[in-house]
């Protein structure tokens, strides 16, 4: 029995041509061989058919002769020689020769031949974090020739870029919260296997990509580099702090303050996002557990509204002592009645 193609895309016998390239596309990605580096043999089995299954359902000439006739009809369809030589599948010996699954793959992908590295693991392009010197501008520099190596920056303004209609590759972009405060740069690296249309032969192409992070960028920001095959999406990710927690445009720290500086008065003293001491005087106020204390316009910066500032909420809990000696408790009961 032949192969159906369609059980190896997943698919009905009346998918259209969008749902087909969405199967192929989500197929392809997982089963491409240098995404299955401990599992090669049966991933370049799998990923050979669904590259052949998808060439034939894709023409309408040959998904209608497949269609009426199964695989025999496509044999039949191409008569070639009678005699097979060793090694040919049935559709070769018949005269129909899948074209490679790589050239599939690549001229799907806009003539890539993507890398399934260890860095940054996307589905299309490997990333890494990138500190080397450069600027922002574009162009391509240094290396030999088949190596290149460009910039291209995003310096804010709307996050988004127009996107294509390729399906986006989306990676997250770790910030710390000084950095979300402050605003930074920040550079990834981009390498790929471009296959060159004209001589078939593939070389490196890197790219560094240099993303201005503005001051008061939410967690979930996305930045959006359009081209290259598919569109290449970073989405902000907030690193946790361990005095900090963000509430929308607000900072939020939570403290514990001693009982006796909680009825005696005394200042809570903080550090700032940019380096800055922030201190606020307690001394005529009595602290209960769960008192919320705001200081304005020392929270986050607002992107859409530059110069302004949340506000810093400051909610003390009380720490009370573990234990008391008979005298302290008698003391207590004189100062308290």
């Amino acid at each position: 029995m032949g192969l159906d193609y369609y059980e190896i895309l997943h698919v009905g016998r009346g998918v259209s041509d969008e749902e087909l390239k969405k199967a192929y596309r989500k197929l392809a990605l997982r089963w491409h061989p240098d995404k299955n580096p401990t599992n090669k043999q049966e991933a370049e089995v799998r990923f050979k058919q669904i590259c052949e299954a998808y060439e034939i359902l894709i023409d309408p000439l040959k998904r209608s002769i497949y269609n009426e006739y199964g695989e025999e009809g496509l044999k039949l369809g191409h008569q070639a020689s009678s005699s097979p030589k060793p090694g040919q599948n049935s559709s070769e010996r018949a005269g129909f020769r899948p074209r490679n699954a790589e050239d599939i793959f690549a001229e799907f992908f806009g003539s890539q031949n993507f890398d399934f590295g260890p860095m940054w693991h996307a589905a299309s392009m490997r990333f890494q974090s990138y500190s080397g010197d450069g600027g922002s501008s574009t162009g391509s520099f240094g290396g030999p020739r088949r190596h290149q190596q460009n910039y291209r920056s995003f310096d804010g303004g709307m996050p988004n870029y127009p996107a294509s209609k390729s399906t986006p590759v989306e990676n997250k972009l770790p910030c710390s919260l000084e950095e979300l405060y402050t605003g930074s740069t920040r550079k990834m690296k981009i390498s790929r296997r471009v296959i060159d249309p004209s001589t078939r032969e593939a070389r490196t192409e890197t790219e560094i990509l240099v993303i201005t992070v503005k001051p008061g960028w939410k967690a979930g920001t996305k930045v959006t580099f359009p081209g290259m095959g598919n569109d290449i999406v970073f989405v902000i990710d907030e690193k946790p702090h361990e005095v900090y927690k963000r509430d929308a445009n607000d900072l939020v720290a939570e403290l514990r303050v001693p009982l006796a500086d909680a009825l005696a008065g005394s200042s809570i003293n903080l550090e700032s996002l940019d380096g800055r001491d922030i201190v606020v005087p307690m001394e005529d106020v009595v602290i209960k557990p769960g008192d919320e204390f705001v200081v304005a316009n020392e929270g986050m910066p607002i992107s859409k509204d530059p110069g302004k500032k949340g506000n810093l909420r400051i909610i003390c809990q009380v720490a009370f002592p573990e234990e008391l000696t008979d005298q302290q408790r008698e003391t207590l009961r004189q100062i308290f009645g």
